[in-house]
């Protein structure tokens, strides 16, 4: 069987990376570093990143563009999801999520429990999937952006990963949609 059509090949996920802070310029944005550096080493292509405002439109304007980019298979944002008035991230991916992959957060939380404790409840961590894209909300730190890539990320977006991963359901994410 041919390497490209070999189940068990590598197959690298096109992702692009958004931070989402009032602060935070390409030249310090830590936890977008830690993302790409990431997504790099495992492979993966780095096929846009960018910053955008605390604006829940401007996110939610971004996931959307992005997930309609054919060349953008999932969006990893850092930022904006603890419970203050300017943390609205995962409300704008309310906002354009066709479903929601609830045990996302959770399994974040509970990891991150095992490192910062109780004071993971401030996250609200979240996924969903919009126009066939996969979107992913972390918290706004390194520590955050490592953990969600390391122990969640890194293997469900690896196809070679068993028993299944969000890779291999890549070309199925759009199947309730019509070809009218």
């Amino acid at each position: 069987m041919a390497a490209d059509k070999d189940p068990a090949a590598f197959r690298p996920v096109r992702i692009a990376v958004l931070t989402v802070s009032d602060t935070r310029t390409l030249d310090d944005d830590k936890s977008g570093d830690t993302l790409a550096t990431r997504v790099a080493e495992a492979g993966h292509e780095l096929v846009a990143r960018d910053i955008v405002r605390d604006d829940r439109a401007a996110i939610a304007d971004r996931f959307r563009s992005w997930a309609h980019d054919a060349n953008i298979e999932v969006v990893i944002s850092t930022g904006g999801t603890g419970v203050t008035g300017r943390d609205i991230t995962p409300e704008a991916l309310s906002d354009v999520s066709e479903k929601r992959i609830d045990g996302f957060g959770e399994l974040f939380r509970w990891i991150s429990y095992q490192k910062i404790g109780t004071s993971t409840v401030q996250s609200r961590a979240d996924a969903g999937v919009a126009h066939g894209t996969y979107i992913f909300v972390l918290p706004g730190s390194p520590g955050a952006c490592r953990d969600g890539w390391d122990d969640i990320l890194k293997d469900q977006l690896d196809i070679r990963h068993k028993p299944c991963n969000f890779a291999e359901l890549l070309p199925r994410l759009r199947e309730h949609e019509t070809d009218a």
